[in-house]
């Protein structure tokens, strides 16, 4: 039963109560970096909420990409060195934020299903302007279509992720992942800050630099994209291989095609080359509706409910599709506008509510510590947490115990 406006059914929350978090993980650079996590997170007070931290991570990463983007919107003129550094800073200061969210929830006993879905969202965002300000250190504006290729990429990359977690139950994560990525990408604002954005044109054997980072990511994400698929073809958790919800395991492919697909219709068709002219707006535009279907396909495994292929989101890039199917009847750059507009309102709208709704169920806020109830575990009654190397799982008393065999994730909330 759903109430009028409501996201989320009474059923689907009442799923979201059993959720328990599964994570694999073989990352290189954890292990390495889990000393400065843990020195980080003594200095953070006992009264300051996960989700909060989250936030500001977000916020400071996102402030310090539109920065580099308000210097260089199409990617192609050279960015101040200064911005270049600012943005390494902000995505370090997310990484090291979003690593020790899961471990504040732990240390002050408020783990909760709201916190992974609200670190799960946050990153969703955070991919988007990650790999948009990667390309405009690199000044990939000047090729437009690998700048299109790229940031779509990441954006595929998370999504299949959390599509195989849909599948399988459980979130994987290689050896060179989330965090190898972010560590690579801070080491090209470095380098672009140092030698300045010009440095990638400079050629060796006859080659731009450039290409060897392009070349690199199609490398690295054929390796991931390998991986995660022979876990979705192998099968799912469900009845009959299906998915935790019982349905196709194929059947994710449909809602992120209906992003990706318009969105490289739609540039091809541009008569005023609106991709080309505003390539950053333009992925953002795209990037803030990937963002809520990947949301929605987090909360589709939570909730073990089937994920709905059309979404409110779509109405934006529905916008610059009739407007080009009638011939332009307003130019282009003012109906990105409106559709941007539109898909960040469309997005911060359905995460509010969703949040909103998650915490009333369960008595908890979001950017504030919820006093327990003494005797009753993180993650509500009949809880448990297993601890591995720093990291835990959160269990349902009522599952059976299943053994992990690599280290789990380090922002389980």
């Amino acid at each position: 039963m759903m109430k009028h406006n409501q996201v989320l059914s009474t059923t689907q929350l009442k799923r979201l109560e059993n959720h328990k978090y599964s994570c694999q993980s073989s990352s290189l650079l954890d292990p390495i970096l889990q000393p400065w996590w843990n020195f980080l997170l003594r200095r953070i007070p006992m009264s300051l909420a996960p989700n909060f931290i989250t936030i500001v991570g977000l916020m400071v990463n996102i402030a310090s990409a539109l920065v580099l983007i308000l210097y260089s919107p199409d990617a192609k003129g050279e960015p101040p060195a200064w911005a270049c550094f600012l943005c390494a800073a902000g995505l370090f200061a997310y990484q090291s934020l979003d690593a020790i969210d899961g471990k504040q929830a732990r240390r002050t006993n408020t783990s909760s299903p709201l916190g992974e879905l609200f670190d799960h969202g946050c990153d969703s965002i955070s991919t988007m302007f990650v790999a948009l300000s990667a390309c405009i250190s690199v000044q990939i504006g000047h090729h437009p279509y690998w700048m299109f290729f790229q940031c779509f990429c990441a954006m595929t990359l998370f999504y299949c992720a959390h599509w195989q977690t849909y599948v399988s139950g459980t979130l994987r994560f290689g050896k060179i992942d989330v965090t190898e990525a972010q560590i690579i990408i801070m080491g090209i604002h470095v380098i672009s800050g140092i030698f300045g954005a010009s440095i990638w044109k400079s050629k060796i054997g006859g080659i731009e630099v450039w290409y060897f980072v392009a070349f690199s990511t199609i490398i690295l994400g054929s390796m991931s994209l390998v991986q995660i698929f022979s876990v979705i073809l192998a099968g799912g958790v469900g009845k009959n291989g299906s998915t935790v919800a019982g349905t196709s395991v194929l059947s994710p492919i449909i809602p992120f095609s209906m992003i990706l697909v318009p969105a490289f219709i739609i540039s091809q068709k541009s008569t005023e080359d609106v991709f080309e002219t505003y390539p950053s707006l333009y992925i953002i535009t795209f990037g803030m509706v990937a963002a809520k279907v990947t949301n929605r396909l987090v909360v589709a495994h939570m909730t073990k409910s089937e994920l709905e292929y059309l979404d409110w989101g779509l109405i934006g890039p529905l916008m610059l599709f009739l407007n080009q199917y009638f011939n332009n009847f307003l130019p282009e750059r003012v109906v990105l506008f409106g559709a941007t507009a539109w898909c960040t309102f469309d997005l911060i709208k359905y995460c509010s509510q969703v949040c909103l709704e998650i915490c009333n169920h369960l008595n908890i806020h979001l950017f504030k510590i919820t006093p327990q109830l003494h005797g009753v575990p993180a993650g509500g009654p009949g809880a448990k947490e297993e601890h591995n190397n720093g990291a835990n799982h959160v269990h349902s008393a009522t599952q059976p115990h299943r053994k992990q065999n690599r280290v789990s994730r380090r922002y389980n909330n």
